[in-house]
């Protein structure tokens, strides 16, 4: 009989921990090799991690909730013939507290710039002079969370070194300088009165009728993503209407020899991807991301997707060297992809390297949209409802009325480097690339 223990996998090339969502086994109980262990997630993906040997789990260290750092062993399992469950009893393994999972930790990815999220002021009377300060570091939300009940100010939050990954402060970090303070060891700097703080959730009582709906972590990450996306780009939305129709026709001519040919279903998202593409290889600095006073110029233009899940929940897995694919290519990645995502098996992978976001409101019958930046990019892209309207058209004896395929595309931008003239271009240039669509296109 042997041990052998099962350790916490790396999910990302900067991820270094993940919460344990979901155990599918307990001590004393049989496994075979793939069989699902455990469920892991980090602010990027939720996995399942399969067992990689046959045996009985004879411990596990860590329970639901539990933030456990990559390379931990989490769990030991015997091997070599040891079928059966051992009917000694045995010392329960000490199981440390989670963590409570108020905020979840956000992790940088490789590819992520980091901009900080701004946390609550101190309320104090400064002795001298007051300055405004933005940051210009990431603090995850768990940080953020500390800072605040702690009253730890963001010109504070400034001057601790991290211990992390690009010097990220950690919780640990905090916590050490929030007890040095406590001890008279530092005393809080008295420009902090009019740190720029990020809104703050407003407190809500609710009625004696109310229902109460707690947020699930992916929801969290979300709203978190969101709000600090909007303090971090101001954002401007361009919006345009693009005649389609040759499109439309083309797509309902072909669509059934397309699924018959390549074994896929066409959507009009391939189509708008294709766009997309085309047109950033012309306005590369759409494909940018801003880090500090640095701007980042992508050389793989990777498309993200926002995908609906059944349970409600948004992902945007990614399609990667976009430009560089044809259009049946795009729709197989595309169709994997968003039944991936409706199976919840969507790997880590499958979310990173992101350099522009589509997101289709037209799917729910929308007409416009005024969509969030997909952070660390400078713009997105929404498509609307397609529709058939009244459109004048010059012909050879006048202009007429006719019945045309109409749809509004919305670009938001980050106002930073993206000015007016050219998200204005760029939008144009998608339309235009639409509605010069060959109908005689060959499949």
């Amino acid at each position: 009989m042997s041990e052998f223990k099962i350790q916490m996998p790396k999910l990302g090339e900067s991820v270094q921990e993940a919460t344990i969502t979901r155990w599918f086994v307990k001590e004393g109980e049989k496994i075979e090799e793939d069989e699902p262990l455990f469920e892991v997630a980090t602010d990027k993906v939720d996995s399942e991690i399969p067992s990689p040997v046959d045996g009985i789990v004879k411990k596990i260290f860590f329970q639901v909730n539990a933030l456990v750092p990559v390379g931990e062993t989490v769990a030991i399992i015997t091997t070599e013939g040891d079928d059966e469950p051992q009917n000694e009893p045995e010392e329960k393994a000490v199981v440390p507290e989670p963590e409570k999972p108020a905020v979840q930790e956000q992790k940088a990815v490789k590819e992520t710039v980091q901009i900080s999220e701004p946390v609550k002021v101190a309320d104090q009377k400064p002795s001298v002079e007051i300055t405004e300060t933005r940051s210009t570091r990431f603090y995850s939300p768990l940080v953020l969370s500390i800072a605040n009940s702690e009253q730890v100010s963001l010109s504070e939050l400034e001057t601790i070194k991290g211990s992390g990954l690009n010097d990220r402060v950690q919780k640990k970090d905090i916590l050490a300088y929030v007890d040095d303070r406590k001890k008279g060891n530092i005393t809080p700097k008295a420009t902090v009165a009019k740190d720029i703080p990020l809104p703050l959730k407003p407190s809500v009582t609710p009625g004696l009728n109310d229902q109460i709906i707690e947020m699930d972590r992916v929801r969290k990450i979300i709203a978190d993503h969101m709000v600090m996306s909007k303090q971090v780009s101001p954002h401007v939305t361009a919006v345009v209407e693009a005649d389609v129709t040759n499109l439309v026709l083309w797509r309902t001519k072909v669509k059934d020899e397309y699924l018959a040919k390549y074994g896929e279903k066409i959507t009009y998202m391939p189509l708008f991807t294709e766009a997309v593409a085309r047109a950033i290889t012309e306005f590369p600095l759409l494909n940018s991301s801003v880090d500090g006073y640095k701007i980042i110029m992508h050389k793989d233009v990777n498309i993200a997707i926002a995908v609906a899940k059944p349970d409600g929940n948004l992902v945007v897995p990614v399609i990667k060297n976009a430009e560089q694919k044809n259009l049946v290519g795009l729709t197989r990645n595309l169709n994997q992809l968003a039944d991936a995502a409706r199976k919840n098996k969507l790997t880590v992978e499958d979310y990173q390297g992101g350099t522009f976001t589509i997101t289709n409101f037209g799917s729910f019958r929308n007409l416009i949209g005024t969509p969030i930046i997909n952070q660390p990019q400078v713009a997105i892209l929404a498509t609307g409802s397609i529709e058939k309207k009244p459109a004048v058209m010059e012909t050879p004896t006048g202009d007429a009325i006719v019945v045309r395929h109409k749809m509004f595309l919305s670009l938001s931008y980050d106002h930073r480097i993206i000015d007016g003239a050219l998200g204005g271009a760029f939008l144009r240039r998608i339309a235009d690339i639409l509605e010069e669509f060959n109908i005689n296109r060959e499949i």
